[in-house]
């Protein structure tokens, strides 16, 4: 009876899993859309000042949510300097190293760079934080998804450009991805210490300090009393979708399904981009680009039809 008890909450708690890998689909989609939305917000608000804003507004949130959550929102002494360095290098570093980014090179160039190493330094760098199966499956369809978002971003107007006057936007882009998977591993052990909602609010309340002298400069030269309606409508999606609902969606997936596999569905973010850019901004998209999109949810249902136990995490 005892057996046959483990084997039937086994098999319930493999079949949830359909749940966290819908979440990472769906926190895809709304960055994806973001990328719209962001454009927009960015016509008043510099980048910086625009990405201050997304994330110290989310801040009370997150606190109101962990209140009536959990019942308590303090932090101990000894986890304050390990949030304080995850929330600078995590979300201060990343956010204004992805900004120049894309300044400094074209848009596909960024695309590629950030995302498609992504997932793969998360599965090099794994093994030192935490362990997780690198399975066949896991595998070929993690390159099934690769080459599916190198079509997609490669397939549009800009493609891919590799002279000397993009070099400095494309080394930061790349850091980015090695930065990202760092974050993103470094985060996988604090969670068998407390809750994801937890983990995001304190390293988003670090960031946002360490964030804030950058944008002293931008403030002046907003005209605050001329913002309208799709000001302040770019600013809520980013703040309670892309950060305070993405957020606690994207690392409750994580810790559920493992870093790796999660990452993996990050793949989804740029073809959300091209679809909002045809929907909402008359962007044409390629016969390349339909193909790549096809590749890649082919190689996240491949991964994400493999049976398993949930990752094991080093602490």
């Amino acid at each position: 009876m005892t057996i046959l008890g483990m084997g039937t909450g086994r098999s319930m708690k493999q079949d949830r899993k359909w749940v966290y890998y819908l979440g990472l689909a769906l926190v895809a989609a709304v960055w994806g859309a973001n990328f719209g939305v962001s454009r927009k917000g960015m016509e008043t608000f510099d980048p910086v000042l625009f990405s201050f804003l997304r994330f110290s507004l989310a801040v009370p949130f997150f606190f109101l949510i962990l209140k009536l959550k959990e019942g308590k929102v303090g932090i101990s002494l000894k986890m304050v300097p390990r949030f304080m360095i995850i929330g600078l290098v995590g979300l201060t570093a990343l956010e204004i190293i992805v900004m120049y980014s894309i300044k400094y090179t074209t848009l596909a160039n960024s695309s590629l760079l950030n995302v498609a190493p992504w997932p793969i330094f998360a599965a090099l760098f794994g093994p030192f934080f935490l362990r997780e199966r690198i399975t066949s499956r896991l595998v070929a369809g993690g390159i099934a998804a690769m080459i599916g978002v190198c079509f997609i971003i490669l397939g549009g107007s800009e493609g891919f450009d590799l002279s000397s006057d993009n070099m400095l936007g494309n080394l930061l882009a790349f850091a980015v991805s090695i930065i990202g998977s760092l974050f993103n591993l470094a985060c996988m052990p604090l969670m068998k210490q407390c809750s994801p909602l937890y983990l995001s609010t304190w390293y988003t309340t670090f960031g946002v300090v360490f964030m804030f002298p950058f944008t002293i400069p931008s403030w002046g030269k907003v005209d605050w009393s001329a913002l309208g309606g799709s000001e302040y409508s770019a600013v809520l999606f980013n703040v309670f979708l892309c950060t305070v609902i993405g957020f606690i969606v994207w690392n409750e997936g994580m810790l559920r399904i493992g870093a790796t596999r999660a990452n993996f569905f990050r793949y989804l973010v740029p073809a959300f981009a091209v679809a909002a850019g045809y929907l909402f901004f008359d962007e044409s998209f390629s016969g390349w680009q339909l193909a790549g999109g096809i590749f890649m949810v082919a190689g996240l249902i491949w991964i994400s039809l493999e049976r398993g136990e949930p990752a094991a995490v080093n602490v």
